[in-house]
């Protein structure tokens, strides 16, 4: 297919990939969704690959189709519900946003973006990400795999920067295309292509539609002198203890002594840690004389 052509002002690598997009984009169900189907594919997939997302957001989007199922559910059955996902946390503030949508916005989503960052477990990203994907608004969505591309296509490097600079902030927006369907599928074209072609790893460059506008391929595609951050070893964690207590209380439906718990791991020391933690953020709930269980 000939790549769509640019418009006016606008940098030709947004045309190809944009063309490259028509004929790559996956049909992944909350593209066609609801504003709230698009908050909850987002709170999901912080972290977490789409091949893990896609049965649980079916089975959630069946169980809770709106901000107001989810609102009204108890806590220990939205836990129960998102099981190992992972980060249960977000869980949490999804189910906290949504009582904020329907105590604010009337149960639906907001389009404004400083109504969505109100919103708890909503940054930047998140924000972006509903204004372009849900409400097809004009929006400069900044994703580990959009920073990646743009890193390597206008910058020479092999990865972002750590953490998003002001530059880095002001650039994307001068790249972004100004009409609100153009921008938002623009937005989606971009991650897209970072998630399937330029990707961190083993990137399918002989694939590429951007290749004559890359300034990494340009350069020879170097690595770079910053290190790559490995990531921690989840066996033996503390984050591995969070995930053992949760596991067990949410296949009752009562509570356990405490005591009880600590004596299923073998660092009893640990195991308290991840009791202490898990109180402090609301995920797990003292039930007296010593018990506890899932928050009501």
């Amino acid at each position: 297919m000939p790549a769509e052509p640019s418009q006016a002002g606008e940098e030709p690598i947004v045309g190809a990939l944009l063309a490259w997009y028509d004929e790559h984009e996956r049909p992944l169900p909350w593209r066609s969704s609801s504003p709230w189907g698009v908050l909850v594919s987002e709170f999901m997939l912080q972290q977490t690959p789409v091949d893990r997302v896609l049965p649980l957001w079916h089975t959630w989007m069946d169980r809770w189709p709106d901000a107001a199922a989810l609102a009204g559910a108890p806590l220990a059955d939205i836990l129960r519900a998102w099981g190992r996902l992972g980060y249960p946390r977000r869980a949490k503030r999804l189910h906290e946003a949504a009582r904020a949508i329907v105590r604010d916005h009337g149960g639906a989503v907001p389009s404004d973006r400083a109504d969505l960052l109100a919103l708890p477990g909503v940054g930047d990203y998140t924000a972006a990400a509903v204004m372009a994907f849900a409400y097809g608004r004009r929006s400069v969505v900044l994703d580990t795999n959009v920073r990646r591309v743009l890193a390597r296509t206008l910058d020479g490097r092999s990865a972002a920067l750590p953490h998003i600079t002001t530059g880095e902030r002001t650039r994307a927006n001068e790249l972004w295309p100004h009409a609100d369907d153009r921008s938002a599928r623009w937005s989606a074209a971009v991650m897209e292509f970072g998630a399937l072609t330029c990707t961190a790893r083993a990137p399918r460059c002989d694939e590429c539609p951007l290749v004559q506008h890359c300034a990494w391929t340009a350069l020879g595609q170097p690595i770079g002198d910053r290190p790559a951050r490995r990531q921690p070893d989840y066996v033996g964690s503390d984050r591995q203890a969070r995930g053992h207590v949760l596991d067990l209380l949410r296949e009752r439906t009562g509570s356990l002594p405490r005591s009880a718990i600590e004596q299923t791991w073998p660092d009893v020391e640990q195991v308290g840690r991840a009791l202490d933690s898990l109180i402090a953020d609301g995920l797990v709930a003292p039930r007296g004389r010593g018990r506890l269980g899932l928050p009501r």
